[in-house]
């Protein structure tokens, strides 16, 4: 079995409640949506095919337990859902970053995804599968990236309506990075009292905002 690679590299987790851990990346190649605001377009074009045991093999190097596996779009590439089984099996924790559009239902229940809902400043609003909800976990979290006024009212009207069984630590506002100041979306959530919470992007206040491999 293989998979489309983007690159695999080691760093601080710079999002979730994972925030500031190290962690193990493998970027996987291929995404299904085109958000105004993304910042790893680079991964649909870039990629090499890799067999397991070489994937396995550059993740074992490393002496962190901690693995995510995001894109691009993981789920579009069918042997995904193994690679997590079998990362699992060998007693790796592992995160899922996924854009909400493709079917969770058949992700190993050990694998914590991190399921993002796109809002309307993504021009992917409606994107988003909600039969997904249904699948989540007390583990799993969700991810709102917000933009704008409109993208937190679409954000907390899906919080209040859809997701009233999500622990409030679960679900992240996250500004797009440069485009929105923090304290403008800390000001509507705590005006709102809003079942959620802020979430900044720790890589980019670290390192250069478009450096790779972070």
């Amino acid at each position: 079995m293989q998979l489309n690679v983007c690159e695999i590299f080691y760093s601080l987790q710079g999002e979730s409640s994972f925030t500031g851990l190290p962690c193990i990346f493998i970027r996987l190649s291929g995404c299904n949506l085109k958000c105004s605001w993304c910042d790893t377009g680079y991964a649909n074009t870039e990629f090499h095919a890799m067999t397991f045991d070489q994937i396995l093999k550059k993740v074992d190097a490393y002496n962190c337990n901690l693995v995510e596996i995001t894109g691009g779009e993981p789920l579009l590439q069918n042997d995904t859902s193994k690679l997590i089984s079998v990362l699992l099996k060998k007693k790796y924790q592992v995160l899922l970053e996924t854009n909400g559009s493709k079917s969770i239902q058949n992700i190993h229940p050990d694998c914590i995804k991190i399921m993002d809902i796109k809002c309307p400043s993504s021009n992917e609003s409606n994107s988003f599968l909600f039969d997904n909800i249904p699948f989540l976990t007390k583990q799993d979290e969700i991810k709102f990236v917000i933009g704008s006024r409109k993208d937190y009212v679409f954000a907390k009207a899906i919080i209040e309506n859809e997701l009233t069984g999500i622990s409030q630590k679960k679900i992240h506002l996250s500004p797009v990075f440069g485009h929105i100041a923090p304290d403008v979306i800390a000001a509507w959530m705590i005006d709102d009292n809003l079942h959620a919470r802020l979430s900044l992007q720790q890589h980019k206040t670290i390192w250069e905002p478009d450096k790779r491999g972070v």
